[in-house]
């Protein structure tokens, strides 16, 4: 097989034509047209994969149908997914507003509430209403005359009975001799004569039996005393009770009279029906909430402070309809932290002690978006901590549950809430990098229970005249977005072709569109500087050169040592075992390429190649596979049957970092067979090109910023019209090369070629051809295989030789 293909005779490239280094705009606008006339593209037709994706997840009920879209920085990840989102939900039926509302039971787990889309707003305005009316209403009924007559006759009625109490027991008391007297300490017995108390010194003289006889009354009257005394808070509690119902019998013609309406607003609404029936309840029993500051214990009237009163009947409306908006809601959360996303308890500070009440819950954005659909940026919801946990736990719930981080954490010492949970019934939509999706789905055993539906972003798009008019749509609508200059037909097609060129390929436009609206605005302000009133071409090109001069201060570094001979890189002459292979730098969003010297030595050997790169451990393993390609390269050229006596070195001159990757590998075998062949190569040339066993040319990434990358350095020097770049011809379909470098070559100053195989490549270098083998097996003379072949047997044979001779060397004596 691999004489099959050796078989085949490369011929010598020819120099590509300056229409094909660049692929030009098909689109073009009707004559005296500008880019805002286009008609406007929707997001979602540029990316019809991802957008088939959402609008599957978005309508899809079944449980674990939720969405992750992810692509690329720069792509309309967001603008997509919100339009999809929101055309999708604006068919679903609104979802209800929620309230939380005192539990006057159990004063720590607030009632949640569901109400009609709208109408959380009317029980607050309703619940407030009716404390204000019963502030107003009730003093005035606690300060009729009717009132205070029949509260007036409770408390007669009371001092009565005290009064008949302890009048019969001191008549009894008369009739035994004693009175009952009130003391500064209480109530007393004493002894009387004459009508008249005993003083103690004449009941001392009295004798021992008349005092024991009078002890033995005291005694007994004290005890009823006692009796007596011990029954007044029975009376007291009496009155307390017969005025609580006085009060309650006044209050209830006004609370139910006022709590009645609100009723009438909600009888359709049975939550709402027992939350006022708990209300009527405790108001009943807390009528002393509405006493203002007048008076002493039962003394103080109705009245009280506003806030006491709405702070306990007040309704938190969580989540209600916002400017009346139609169908279900689309909410995006770019910081969600866990407060954020699930919603948190406040607390105040009062005295130095942290407090908080049902009307210090706020809601998240779950409970914001239940119902609907939420955005999640996927970077930020995995940099907060417990926020990833807490979605999943509400997903597996199907409710929200508001946590307090402190609790989860095990350090909270407040009080705080346990709100009643909230039914969940949400489209999650996360949104990010795609590398964050693979490392979740190979992590994370859950997530693919959650999240079954992905949504992935092309980068680019196949580029026709379609493609480009959707492109030009997107322009057009950017431009009406940002209110910048419009764009000439020059310019749109200037832009279009730019966008080929981020993509790195002349078939492709790329659908990263946001530095594509750099350039636009850019290009908008210059010519606004200039004074036009729309942009033209000539403005893009400031614009796309002013976005390259920015970012350009290494890649002028580099060059500038390279011009002064401290970056030894040779653009004329020849040399042998030293070819100029290129290299791909990206710095930020700017990318650019670098010419490097490969030089390569050999020697007799064991048939090792050594890649220096990888024994210092710079090279990583794609560099270090491909050198291992070019052993396999190298035996089936030249050692298809026998051993291979060749100890090679390669290296990168002047690198001093990391090299990664297999495109310099045509190179290096250019630079391997020059020094075993001791052919010199061109070094006005440099190639780039990754190479199979079988010596075919691969196609290898940037291979525009490869090409001006060393058009840049010949620049510098001065061009000879023999400089050029030798690339693999699978790249040429992606060649979108900067003008400079093709009016280069359209006056024949510079030149890209493209090869299939390595022959090819090594005959232009070398400017003879590679050979080929013929019948009698071997390369023809002059080629540089047959040097390289004759130089390995030489090889082969001074290893024998030498071989030999240490056999018969006699040994030496230790």
């Amino acid at each position: 097989m691999a004489e099959t293909r050796a078989a085949t005779s490369p011929e010598l490239p020819e120099r590509l034509p300056p229409e094909r280094l660049r692929r030009a705009a098909s689109f073009r606008l009707p004559d005296g047209a500008t880019a805002p006339a286009q008609a406007p593209i929707e997001a979602p037709s540029a990316y019809p994969r991802a957008a088939e994706a959402i609008r599957f997840g978005a309508t899809t009920a079944a449980r674990g149908f939720n969405i992750v879209a992810i692509g690329s920085p720069g792509a309309q990840i967001r603008e997509v997914a919100t339009a999809l989102l929101t055309e999708a939900t604006r068919q679903r039926p609104a979802p209800p507003d929620w309230v939380y509302v005192n539990n006057f039971a159990t004063p720590h787990r607030p009632i949640a509430i569901s109400l009609p889309r709208g109408r959380a707003p009317q029980l607050r305005r309703a619940m407030n209403g009716l404390v204000d009316d019963l502030r107003a209403a009730l003093p005035a009924m606690f300060e009729s005359e009717d009132y205070a007559r029949r509260r007036s006759a409770i408390q007669d009625s009371f001092n009565a009975k005290a009064s008949e109490t302890f009048s019969k027991l001191g008549e009894k008391a008369s009739a035994r001799g004693m009175a009952i007297l009130r003391t500064p300490m209480g109530f007393a017995v004493a002894p009387m004569k004459d009508g008249k108390v005993v003083p103690p010194e004449e009941f001392a003289s009295w004798p021992e039996e008349r005092q024991a006889a009078v002890r033995a009354v005291m005694a007994e009257l004290e005890e009823e005393l006692e009796a007596t005394l011990r029954g007044l808070p029975r009376l007291e509690k009496a009155r307390r009770d017969a005025i609580r119902a006085l009060d309650q019998e006044t209050a209830a013609v006004v609370v139910d009279q006022e709590i009645e309406e609100v009723r009438a607003a909600f009888v359709d609404q049975p939550a709402v029906l027992d939350y006022l029936a708990a209300v009527r309840a405790d108001m009943m029993e807390n009528l002393r909430l509405f006493q203002d500051g007048e008076g002493e214990g039962e003394d103080r009237r109705p009245g009280a402070a506003a806030g006491v009163v709405r702070e306990r009947y007040d309704v938190n409306v969580l989540v209600t309809a916002e400017n009346g908006a139609a169908g279900a809601p689309v909410v995006e959360e770019l910081h969600p932290t866990l407060g954020n996303l699930i919603g948190r308890v406040e607390h105040l500070s009062q005295f130095g002690v942290l407090v908080t009440n049902f009307r210090l819950i706020k809601s998240g954005a779950l409970h914001r978006a239940n119902g609907g659909a939420i955005l999640i940026d996927l970077r930020a919801l995995l940099s907060e901590p417990f926020s990833w946990a807490a979605l999943k736990r509400a997903l597996v719930q199907g409710r929200i549950v508001i946590e307090d981080v402190a609790r989860i954490v095990g350090l909270g010492s407040t009080v705080t809430l346990e709100p009643d949970p909230i039914p969940l019934d949400v489209k999650v939509v996360l949104f990010g990098e795609r590398l964050l999706y693979y490392l979740l789905a190979a992590l994370d055993p859950e997530f693919g229970a959650h999240f079954k539906v992905l949504a992935d972003f092309d980068d680019e798009t196949d580029r026709s005249a379609e493609s480009e008019a959707m492109l030009a749509g997107m322009i057009a609508e950017t431009l009406r977005r940002e209110g910048t200059r419009p764009l000439d037909a020059g310019a749109l097609a200037r832009v279009v072709e730019h966008a080929a060129r981020l993509a790195g390929d002349g078939t492709k436009l790329t659908l990263l569109v946001e530095r594509l609206r750099d350039v636009v605005i850019e290009a908008g302000h210059h010519a606004a500087g200039s004074g036009r009133s729309m942009a033209g071409a000539e403005d893009i090109e400031h614009a796309i050169a002013a976005q390259r001069r920015r970012a350009a201060r290494v890649q002028e570094r580099m060059q500038d040592a390279i011009r002064r001979g401290v970056a030894l890189i040779d653009t004329e002459g020849a040399r042998i075992g030293q070819v100029n292979g290129l290299s791909v730098i990206t710095l930020g969003a700017e990318s650019f390429g670098r010419p490097t010297r490969i030089t390569a030595t050999v020697r007799p050997g064991t048939g090792r190649i050594v890649d220096i790169e990888r024994e210092v451990e710079l090279g990583g393993p794609i560099h270090s596979k491909g050198v291992l390609i070019l052993g396999g390269l190298l035996a089936s050229r030249f050692s298809p049957e026998i051993p291979m006596s060749l100890h090679a070195q390669l290296v990168f001159e002047q690198s001093y970092g990391a090299v990664e990757g297999d495109s310099a590998s045509a190179a290096e075998f250019c630079a391997l067979v020059s020094a075993l062949a001791e052919v010199p190569l061109r070094q006005d040339i440099a190639i780039t090109g990754s190479v199979n066993q079988y010596g075919e040319v691969q196609a290898i990434g940037g291979v525009n910023e490869k090409i001006e990358g060393f058009f840049e350095v010949c620049a510098l020097r001065g061009l000879s019209g023999t400089q050029g770049v030798i690339v693999p011809a699978a790249n040429v379909q992606h060649l979108m090369l900067d003008r400079r470098v093709i009016e280069a070559c359209a006056a024949g100053r510079f030149s890209v070629w493209p090869v299939h195989r390595v022959e090819q490549a090594l005959h232009l270098l070398a400017d003879r051809p590679a050979g080929i083998r013929g019948a009698d097996g071997l390369f023809p003379d002059g080629s540089v295989y047959r040097a390289a072949e004759d130089r390995l047997r030489r090889f082969a044979a001074w290893r024998r030789a030498w071989a030999k001779e240490e056999r018969e060397r006699p040994e030496r004596e230790p």
